[in-house]
């Protein structure tokens, strides 16, 4: 079950509004998905989620086969009713999990075989069982099982794609067979839910290209861009950016995965893109860095010691403003300072911080997260009313303000 409609184009660039439907609702897009590797938003409750607005989130394969098991997942009918979430998830295949443990898996034709990072069992992962974890998941968006092509930097100070053509082209023409195994598992399954194609060939355009029109021709409901935001240089994902998305099926939705900051969701909308998800609002929130519309906020500074600001005075989140669903985006915002905002102050999260408090990552968390969603409906608004372009300078010039 998918439908994408078009909603509108922006005349100056590859950006689109749309509007995605599936067995668990309907998502507006551009969106931003947070992620919830073990069936959980670090941090966050799904209520909290809700009342931010968050559309659709991501849960992962290969974690929850490892904990909690396909029996506990069958036992609930799937990852909504277990974790609580009635809205719909997208699950990734489990293949940067694999990538990720590195020298600890072996690759093969017939899928990768590797110890539990668990356990230590003996593990075998192949298209095939991809696809049936995920439909034990009952995920509405099921991703293709793949070999993410790696970047390999030199050190310490010269930077180099030491993945050559020949191992990146191996790596995509594997993945392309697997995406074909996939689907033909997924059709055997009957499973009633959508399954993405993933672009993959590394940083050589023209192996992106070749996995691109391969994948079309295999007519999947949606696709993603795989393989970047593995430890390449900016220039170089945002050359990848610049090229794949806007040659995906126009009739389709289009996922980048794993990217980024908030510079890198705008440009990518810029090239095409529908849908994100990224670690980092999270991740940064549990290290101290709040992003913010005039720029990053590093609350560890010891100059938010006394500060009686809001983290954002334009932010409508819980942590700036007090209220769980926030308020409109109408709010000037200026009477913080006189309660009328409520909220907490730049000090009281830096003294959290600094005590090790679990409140402080978990309101960082929820003001992240905020931001990014809110990012996303300015977004959207901007493109309902043909002003994206203006959008995009207001972003930028506002973001390089400073906080």
């Amino acid at each position: 079950m998918l439908k994408f409609d078009l909603l509108n184009t922006d005349p100056a660039s590859y950006a689109r509004r749309g509007q995605l439907t599936l067995n668990h609702g309907v998502v507006e897009t551009p969106v931003f998905m947070p992620v919830g590797t073990y069936g959980t938003v670090k941090g966050v409750t799904p209520q909290s989620l809700e009342d931010m607005g968050a559309q659709i989130i991501l849960g992962n394969t290969f974690h929850l086969w490892m904990r909690p098991g396909l029996d506990v997942m069958q036992s609930f009918g799937g990852l909504h009713k277990f974790e609580k979430w009635d809205k719909p998830i997208l699950t990734d295949s489990g293949g940067f999990q694999v990538w990720s443990l590195g020298e600890m898996r072996k690759i093969s034709e017939e899928g990768v075989k590797f110890s539990s990072p668990v356990n230590g069992d003996k593990l075998f992962l192949t298209p095939e069982i991809s696809m049936q974890i995920q439909t034990t998941l009952n995920s509405d968006i099921v991703m293709q099982f793949d070999e993410c092509t790696p970047y390999i930097s030199v050190e310490p100070k010269t930077k180099g794609q030491l993945t050559t053509e020949a191992e990146a082209r191996y790596s995509m023409e594997l993945s392309l067979r697997w995406a074909q195994r996939c689907r033909t598992e997924f059709a055997r399954l009957e499973n009633p839910n959508a399954l993405f194609g993933i672009v993959q060939g590394g940083m050589f355009e023209h192996l992106r290209q070749e996995s691109l029109e391969q994948l079309v021709a295999m007519d999947f409901p949606g696709y993603a861009v795989g393989g970047v935001s593995v430890g390449e240089p900016k220039d170089e994902m945002l050359r990848i950016m610049a090229h794949t998305p806007h040659q995906l099926p126009i009739h389709k939705p289009r996922y980048l995965m794993g990217v980024g900051t908030p510079e890198d969701l705008v440009e990518g909308v810029a090239q095409g893109v529908d849908m994100f998800d990224c670690v980092m609002p999270t991740r940064n929130a549990r290290n101290g860095t709040l992003f913010t519309r005039f720029g990053d906020l590093k609350i560890r500074n010891s100059r938010h010691k006394t500060d009686e600001q809001p983290l954002d005075a334009t932010c409508t989140c819980y942590a700036c403003a007090g209220s769980p669903a926030g308020r409109s985006s109408s709010d000037s915002g200026t009477n913080w300072a006189q309660g009328g905002r409520g909220g907490f102050s730049r000090a009281y999260l830096h003294h959290l911080d600094r005590c090790g408090e679990m409140l402080g990552p978990m309101l960082a968390s929820i003001h992240n997260l905020h931001y990014y969603l809110n990012l996303m409906r300015e977004v959207r608004a901007a493109l309902d009313t043909g002003t994206f372009g203006q959008f995009r300078q207001q972003f930028k010039a506002d973001r390089a303000r400073g906080v």
